[in-house]
């Protein structure tokens, strides 16, 4: 057990974040299976699909080529190319070379960012929902974190007068994400464009746009921030391969970014992880270049679950809950059902709520607090239909239970 004296030893630092609330989730969930119990998980954000075999080939070719060695910091050039093939291609950006690092993951990619540009104090604002990792990294650089909340009942999105009004002198940078994370909203080309024209008018603030879920979109073609007017030049488009080619445990992202920018975080970089696993990044080369019909495919899989579970929820009339854009998850407002108990067991906030499901009848979901938004919960539908189905109903008969 460690003691109060053990705890002394750990930097102040630690103190400013939490555990990841998904993988604090998975934990519980998993310790109950261990006991016999029927689980299902809802609370991890990745796919269930393997990653496609021509990707996986790549990897193979690799090793027999006995590509084993160190990589270059910011990513071999083979896979910038690709990265900056991509962008021209899929979005509309033009990124040099010097302007592309390869990462750990998107998650290293953001937090490379948010260590390269916030101050101790710097104002970052984050529209709520958001990816749980956010404000974390904020507060790990010493940053202050502005929230701008938003409702089920807008699908999730602030409005430029919002933006507007968050934004102050002291503002260094904004974070988003769309599709997104975890209310599955996407933001349409005009509402981005009714952004943008506020940062055009505010060009001290950069813009963190994590287009990780850009591949699972219901709605059409993906938007990036940083396609409009000069925003370019103080964007840093992060993306990887995670989410459109099921690659989750490959730990591939990358930026597009102001020059400086991208050195700075190849700076850090250089003392952290160095370059990213070389097996990986010629996989990467292979799904970025390659046929993209196995996304579209587990992208069309993805929106006709989305379809199953929404047809089962919606009949809940206490819950409140939006049809997804894209991404795979779905965040329902559950707060009409604060106040109420069962069994013993009374529901003050989502995490009560959570943990009476995963109590009550295995199911393993997240609390929307973990997201910045205590009134709601996600649920991911990135497993099967099967299991799907099962959890949508245990979950729509436990809640029928609270008095």
């Amino acid at each position: 057990m460690t003691t109060k004296e053990d705890k002394s030893m750990i930097a102040d630092r630690l103190n400013r974040i939490s555990e990841s609330e998904t993988i604090a989730m998975s934990k519980l969930g998993r310790a109950l299976k261990a006991e016999g119990k029927d689980v299902i998980s809802l609370s991890f954000g990745e796919p269930d699909f393997f990653t496609p075999d021509h990707i996986k080939q790549a990897a193979i070719d690799a090793i027999n080529n006995n590509f084993t060695f160190y990589t270059p910091v910011a990513g071999i050039p083979e896979l910038k190319d690709a990265i900056k093939v991509k962008f021209e291609r899929d979005n509309g950006l033009h990124y040099n070379t010097d302007q592309i690092v390869v990462s750990t993951g998107a998650k290293n990619s953001l937090m490379n960012t948010v260590l390269a540009l916030v101050n101790p104090g710097d104002e970052v604002v984050i529209p709520t929902p958001f990816w749980v990792s956010y404000a974390d990294m904020v507060h790990l650089a010493e940053g202050k974190t502005v929230y701008i909340e938003t409702h089920v009942d807008a699908d999730y999105k602030i409005t430029p007068a919002q933006l507007e009004a968050a934004i102050t002198p002291n503002t260094k940078m904004f974070m988003f994400s769309s599709p997104n994370n975890p209310s599955g909203m996407v933001y349409s080309y005009d509402e981005l464009k009714a952004l943008a024209e506020v940062f055009e008018r505010h060009p001290h603030v950069y813009i963190v746009s994590d287009e990780i879920y850009e591949h699972i979109n219901f709605v059409g073609k993906h938007t990036s921030i940083a396609s409009f007017g000069t925003l370019i030049n103080r964007t840093i488009t992060v993306n990887g391969v995670s989410k459109a080619f099921s690659m989750t445990g490959w730990r591939i992202g990358y930026i597009g970014a102001p020059k400086e920018i991208a050195y700075a975080c190849e700076k850090l970089q250089s003392q952290f992880t160095s370059g990213t696993n070389a097996i990986a990044q010629r996989a990467a080369i292979a799904a970025l270049l390659g046929d993209m019909t196995p996304t579209i495919t587990m992208r069309d899989a993805f929106e006709k679950r989305r379809n199953l579970c929404y047809d089962i929820l919606k009949e809940i009339p206490e819950m409140k809950l939006g049809l997804p854009d894209g991404a795979f998850y779905l965040f329902p407002d559950i707060s009409a059902y604060f106040g109420r108990s069962y069994n013993g067991q009374t529901i003050n906030n989502s995490q009560d709520l959570c943990m009476y499901l995963l109590n009550e009848v295995y199911v393993v979901t997240v609390a929307g607090s973990a997201f910045g938004n205590d009134n709601c919960m996600r649920f991911s539908y990135a497993t099967s239909e099967e299991n799907l189905i099962k959890s949508m109903n245990r979950i729509k008969e436990a809640l029928g239970k609270l008095q």
